[in-house]
């Protein structure tokens, strides 16, 4: 190796070796949120969608945001994959097609089953929310193409949510933090509501990749003490962590996240 040929190889080593911190961490705010089509072949009837990670047209896990018009109501339909859905804003009904409407309103979680034929209507000025699937593409298919995944949908009204606090669970180290487990294992993949009060002071640690989405209320932000974030936490922002960190979070209301952990986590 000739001494070019070692000083670029030397250079190279050290920049592959330098920390990445900020591709550790990053942040989707609500105002740079670049909307779609969730159904592109309804036009504009078809309710806005925007990913926030993964990518809602390929063989992926993906989330997203998607965004429906007042009085929005589809008509009956399944979907290739199943999902999971969390209310921002508005209200919100998803069930079969025959069932009294029950609006699920801020902090209301569900899951809709690949295959089962379902509407979902809107109620609100631009009800938001958060849709979640574990492998893609996200479809939208005829009522015709029914079938049977062998799951049964899941509806949880925010009001019927159980929330445990530093008595009941490990992972919270400050009181009046609060948490509510949705799917998964605690210690592998899985998905939790946390609510922490108003002028929270503290930080979110995870030795594992995590992803968050603001369902209510507002915060100012911090990862790892060195990488500072300007723009505040709203409802529908959206951050994730790629690598072992600790999140610094300053509650100026009541904040509720969405969290999906690939492992446990810690509220300190």
């Amino acid at each position: 190796m000739n001494k070019i040929t070692f000083d670029v190889f030397l250079l190279a080593l050290v920049i592959t070796s330098l920390p990445l911190k900020a591709a550790e961490y990053s942040v989707i705010a609500t105002d740079k949120i670049k909307w779609g089509l969730l159904n592109p072949l309804r036009g504009d009837a078809s309710p806005k969608a925007a990913d926030l990670w993964g990518d809602r047209t390929k063989d992926t896990a993906t989330g997203m945001l998607v965004k429906f018009q007042k009085g929005f109501s589809s008509p009956p339909h399944i979907h290739n994959v199943t999902y999971r859905g969390v209310v921002i804003e508005g209200l919100m009904h998803n069930d079969d097609p025959t069932a009294e409407k029950m609006w699920m309103s801020t902090g209301s979680f569900w899951t809709q089953p690949a295959g089962e034929s379902h509407i979902t209507a809107a109620e609100g000025k631009n009800s938001l929310i958060y849709l979640e699937i574990d492998s893609g593409p996200y479809l939208v298919l005829s009522a015709k193409k029914a079938f049977d995944n062998g799951e049964r949908p899941i509806n949880v009204d925010e009001r019927n949510l159980v929330w445990l606090d530093t008595n009941d669970t490990k992972w919270l180290e400050k009181s009046k933090v609060q948490i509510a487990y949705l799917w998964g294992n605690p210690q592998k993949a899985n998905g939790s509501f946390v609510k922490l009060p108003a002028g929270f002071k503290g930080a979110i640690e995870s030795e594992n990749e995590l992803k968050a989405v603001v369902v209510r209320g507002k915060a100012t932000h911090q990862w790892n003490n060195d990488i500072n974030t300007k723009n505040p936490l709203l409802p529908g922002s959206f951050f994730r962590s790629k690598a072992k960190g600790e999140l610094r979070i300053n509650a100026e209301t009541e904040l509720v996240l969405y969290i999906n952990s690939n492992g446990r986590y810690n509220v300190e």
